[in-house]
Order: C-alpha cells, then sequence, then structure tokens
C-alpha cells in the first residue's frame, strides 16, 4: 500500500482501483460458490445468474469502501484484520445470510433492518429464489438495490474523503 500512495496519481484514482479490484476478486469468490452450487444440484435459470452479477458488484461496493476508509485512519495495517472482523462479522450474522431476519428477537430484526447488507441478502434472494422467498422478502428488489446504491454512494464518498487525508 505505502508503494501505491507514493505513486504520481491522485488518492482518488487509487481509492477507486482499490474499490474495483477487490471488489472484482469479492465478485469471482462469489460466482465460484453460485457455481459449486450448481454442481450441488442448486436450480438457478441462466438470466437470474446474469442479473444477479451487478448486485453482487453493488454489494461489494460498498462493503470494500467500509474497508479502505478504515484502513485509511490506522497508523499501522497489522490490526486491520481484526478490526476488519469486528465490522464485517456482525454485518454478516445480521444479514439474514444465514437464516430469515423474522425468526430473529424484535431488537435483532431493528439492528438488521439498518444494515445495508440485510437489503443486499434480500436483493440477491428475490433475484434466485424468485417467488420461493417472496413471505420472507424484507423490501421489494428495487428498493432493496436503491438501498444498497445509497450506501454505496455514501460509502464512497467517505472513503474518497477519509484517503485524501491519509498520510
Amino acid at each position: 500500500m505505502k508503494e501505491i500512495l507514493v505513486a504520481p496519481i491522485s488518492r482518488f484514482s487509487i481509492f477507486l482501483g482499490k474499490m474495483f479490484g477487490d471488489s472484482t476478486d469479492a465478485l469471482i469468490q462469489g460466482t465460484i460458490v453460485i457455481l459449486l452450487g450448481l454442481a450441488l444440484g442448486m436450480q438457478v435459470d441462466p438470466i437470474s445468474f446474469i442479473i444477479c452479477l451487478p448486485v453482487m458488484l453493488l454489494i461489494t461496493f460498498g462493503l470494500v469502501s467500509i474497508g479502505l476508509t478504515i484502513a485509511s485512519f490506522m497508523g499501522s495495517l497489522e490490526s486491520f484484520g481484526a478490526i476488519q472482523s469486528f465490522i464485517n462479522l456482525p454485518l454478516f450474522f445480521l444479514s439474514g445470510a444465514l437464516f430469515p431476519i423474522q425468526n430473529l428477537p424484535d431488537w435483532m430484526q431493528g439492528a438488521s433492518k439498518v444494515n445495508p447488507l440485510t437489503y443486499g441478502v434480500d436483493a440477491l434472494r428475490a433475484i434466485l429464489l424468485g417467488g420461493a422467498w417472496e413471505p420472507y422478502q424484507v423490501q421489494p428488489l428495487l428498493i432493496d438495490v436503491g438501498i444498497v446504491a445509497g450506501f454505496d454512494l455514501v460509502m464512497i464518498a467517505i472513503g474518497t474523503w477519509a484517503f485524501s487525508r491519509m498520510k
């Protein structure tokens, strides 16, 4: 990272490059998971799979931006992994990725509803599962995508600001 920061390009460009690079890695990993699901017998319509890819990329933009923002405030990157885990794990566990949020206690449902990853997971399930997911759906698909996109814009703005003031 130190070598990148001394490059004669703007911090904004560095931030976007890191964000797109890390998001591409996450998109490839998500695609591999879906392909493994197909190998195990999961039924996915090819059109749903193609629609799923930009939504997966949209989800990763915000989460990668959180990581880059945290990294920009840290003096040393040795403890970055631990701090990043303290952010990502609660977001993941409260997103409904492992179980429907309707089965959670009320106070956890409230926390899940302010979690942007909840809406990303909900959007992916709506795309991949279609009508089978409707009884559990948190929001309509367009609202889910809008919330995730809004979160992305906020996190990219905060991240580029934080990255520009980084020493």
